[in-house]
């Protein structure tokens, strides 16, 4: 075969594929193939209160905006700020509280969607001690369990301490996770009292192994325990950021807010019915029975409570040493604007 031949055989072989690459991307332009890969991490996927995450995912929200989310697993919020500061995801579904303990520390995170307008927390006590320990007074000489140590389970525990009077020498925090890791530390009694969320609340409530202390699934039952409103699960990034990427922020928080939509006009079970099988640790009934009251944490359009920042500001202020005496600009810990063009562009 001469050289010329071969080269137009080459061409042609060269142009083919050109045609066919070219009609591949068409497609997959149009079917939103080509989205844009971002990583959140969440600090503990299979907790209620971080629910809108997975849901988001499970309802197809993201794909809709044209985003590929890969969605991480932590075992507490301190673990997923953590990898945030690091650069190693993009955001992290975790507590408000952090952008206000970290912006202390001189690094700065923003929430753009607010998912929760009280902790969904609870204070358990081992039935064991549950005729020794009837409020947060009793902790003194106790071991509390918390997700991890700068948590946020961290921050309220403390703050609950010392409303009833305690110092931080008082008692003993224990990093003992969620759901099974939290449950066999109450067995064992490694813990006599500690704070976790549904569905482990309800597991432990079934099988009469613990009693509810503080309950703080409500913004009512918040504000008894707290003084107000405690925006809680958000959706927050770095600050640096959300400046280089406002249009993937937008597109997150549209979906985000959806979710929000989603969960405020749909009951207990519907919302059940759109999460994945393991989420329900084997009773789906308990799992909707916990999320049924417990849906009242959730705020309705993912914006941030009024007063909710400043009573979060009064907590930490009470204990965390790093906070007290700093100048705190709450502005720079969230944010509305993308939460309202979302909602402009559904709409209302």
């Amino acid at each position: 075969m001469s050289t010329f031949r071969a080269s137009r055989k080459a061409g042609s072989r060269l142009k083919a594929l050109v045609g066919t690459l070219a009609l591949a991307t068409g497609l997959m332009a149009s079917s939103g193939a080509f989205a844009e890969k971002l990583t959140i991490i969440v600090g503990g996927m299979e907790k209620q209160i971080y629910l809108p995450a997975a849901l988001t995912r499970e309802l197809g929200y993201f794909k809709d905006e044209g985003l590929d989310v890969e969605l991480i697993n932590s075992r507490a919020g301190v673990e997923a700020e953590n990898e945030l500061l690091a650069g190693a995801v993009h955001g992290v579904v975790g507590f408000y509280d952090h952008t206000i303990d970290l912006q202390a520390k001189g690094k700065f995170l923003k929430s753009i969607v607010q998912f929760s307008q009280a902790p969904g927390e609870v204070q358990l006590v081992s039935t064991k001690y549950a005729d020794e320990i009837k409020s947060p007074a009793d902790f003194k000489g106790r071991t509390l369990g918390v997700t991890g140590l700068g948590s946020s389970t961290d921050f309220l525990t403390r703050y609950l301490a010392s409303r009833g009077g305690l110092k931080a020498g008082d008692y003993t925090l224990l990093p003992v996770g969620a759901g099974n890791t939290f449950i066999a530390a109450m067995k064992q009694d490694q813990i006599q009292s500690g704070m976790t969320t549904e569905p482990t609340i309800g597991q432990l409530l079934k099988t009469g192994q613990a009693k509810i202390l503080v309950d703080m699934r409500t913004p009512e039952m918040t504000a008894a325990a707290l003084g107000g409103p405690y925006p809680a699960a958000s959706f927050y990034v770095q600050q640096s950021w959300l400046d280089a990427h406002p249009d993937e922020a937008q597109k997150l928080a549209n979906a985000f807010v959806k979710t929000m939509r989603f969960i405020a006009s749909h009951s207990a079970a519907e919302i059940a019915d759109k999460m994945p099988k393991d989420y329900y640790v084997g009773d789906k009934d308990l799992y909707i029975q916990g999320l049924a009251p417990g849906k009242a944490q959730f705020t309705p359009d993912g914006r941030m409570p009024k007063d909710g920042p400043e009573t979060v500001l009064k907590v930490l202020q009470a204990f965390a040493k790093n906070v007290q005496g700093k100048q705190i600009d709450l502005s720079k810990t969230y944010t509305t604007s993308f939460v309202d063009n979302a909602a402009k562009a559904l709409g209302n």
